[in-house]
């Protein structure tokens, strides 16, 4: 393999929290984190993991693999802007957790030096793994430059568009279907808002990419990323003329304030009655469908369509990983087996986990929540699917999308303006990490 020296003192720089694949989720709770649980533990093999409502589900997954093989699991869960300073410590210390979930942004980075458990082997000589069975862009994403495995894909997750149905009554408007565009969305926010600001009619965070406005950049024939991951998009047509819908109705004053969305979240907005519409990824369906003023008054439909009747939906995976240096690479590779395989990934999707990632075992998870109509989630797998747009170095520029864009939803940029700044200087950042 062709290693890059990377210093971890840099990484540190790097390691800034963003959105993607379960991610900020900062209701979560803090369990199992002081400094002394970190790390392989010898007889008992420690699993960590960022998102806290899928813990009791996990629990119960790695209590039947204890069951059927006796070895002794213990999960850490280090909510999503801690966990990535947590395990790049641990990997400076040599004591990384067991094994533990990678995300695509930060793969690059841990596949450079070294510093993942090449899979291969053990799945070449596996009767539980199939690597034909995930989604192929998924297992590419943790594979390093020789094409070796570095992590078994976990879940796939989609994106739908969440409504409030009381607000929808109250307005006196038809509920969205699968025949709504972004044209809709956007006249139905302008009924659904108040003008005492009590309530709006939509709302996508400036930091929800993957789940929120990368949708829509795909939905109006634009793109974040090149193929070849050379060059940024922002500066297409499409991109602008998608960004330009979104920003107009935070312009109209059918968001909220930017300054709002950025110190609550869309979804907390959401939850607590003052948005009637929102864009949320799978991975927020714990929260939303735990929530008791969703439960009572929210539904979820497929997402909006742009031009053209193109809908797309960005969509994106994580994988169970375990480090190079592992005490017991053998134990490691049992319980990533394990979580990997059809009996398990389908133990994911019938508990109401997460829509997992093994081809076919992901129909029950819906039923685990049958008041809502989860079925959207699985139904835009239909139309135009784009992998989460990722490079070498994907947080330094996603981080520096989420600080500029803001000038377009304040209006101190118009789109286009927002737009090819952000084109520029994710160029410049492409061109110096690639």
């Amino acid at each position: 393999m062709k290693k890059r020296l990377i210093s971890w003192t840099l990484l540190s720089a790097m390691l800034v929290a963003l959105v993607g694949c379960g991610q900020t989720t900062t209701e979560q709770d803090t369990s199992n984190t002081d400094e002394s649980a970190t790390g392989g533990s010898g007889d008992v093999i420690t699993v960590a993991m960022w998102d806290s409502p899928q813990e009791p589900g996990f629990t119960e997954i790695l209590a039947k693999f204890t069951e059927e093989t006796g070895i002794e699991t213990r999960i850490e869960v280090t909510p999503w802007d801690q966990y990535w300073t947590m395990l790049e410590a641990a990997a400076t210390g040599g004591s990384m957790p067991d094994v533990f979930i990678m995300h695509s942004n930060e793969i690059a980075k841990y596949a450079e030096n070294d510093m993942l458990l090449d899979l291969s082997d053990y799945i070449a000589s596996s009767d539980k793994i199939d690597m034909s069975k995930y989604p192929q862009d998924i297992v590419s994403l943790y594979q390093n430059e020789d094409g070796a495995q570095l992590g078994i894909p976990k879940d796939i997750d989609t994106v739908a568009l969440w409504y409030n149905k009381t607000m929808f009554d109250e307005a006196g408007l038809a509920y969205p279907d699968d025949t709504w565009t972004w044209e809709d969305v956007a006249e139905a926010a302008q009924k659904l808002t108040k003008d005492d600001g009590s309530q709006y009619g939509f709302a996508v965070s400036p930091d929800n990419d993957q789940g929120g406005y990368y949708n829509i950049i795909y939905d109006y024939g634009g793109y974040v990323l090149s193929d070849d991951q050379q060059t940024s998009g922002f500066d297409q047509p499409g991109t602008i003329e998608g960004l330009t819908v979104l920003m107009d109705m935070e312009k109209n004053g059918y968001m909220p304030p930017y300054t709002t969305l950025v110190e609550n979240g869309d979804c907390t907005l959401f939850m607590s009655g003052q948005v009637a519409m929102t864009l949320q990824g799978s991975w927020k369906v714990n929260d939303l469908t735990n929530n008791d003023y969703v439960k009572e008054n929210c539904d979820v439909v497929i997402k909006p369509m742009g031009p053209n009747n193109v809908r797309t939906t960005i969509y994106n995976g994580v994988a169970w990983a375990a480090p190079a240096n592992s005490d017991d690479p053998e134990t490691a590779w049992k319980v990533i087996e394990y979580l990997g395989s059809q009996e398990a990934q389908q133990m994911q999707s019938d508990l109401g986990v997460m829509m997992s990632a093994w081809e076919g075992t992901s129909d029950n998870w819906i039923n685990a929540h049958p008041e809502f109509n989860l079925q959207a989630y699985l139904d835009v797998m239909n139309d135009t699917m784009v992998i989460f747009p990722h490079s070498r170095r994907t947080v330094n520029w996603a981080n520096m999308i989420k600080e500029e864009i803001g000038a377009g939803f304040t209006g101190e940029k118009t789109p286009e303006e927002t737009c090819k700044n952000i084109a520029e200087q994710m160029n410049q950042i492409l061109e110096e990490t690639n």
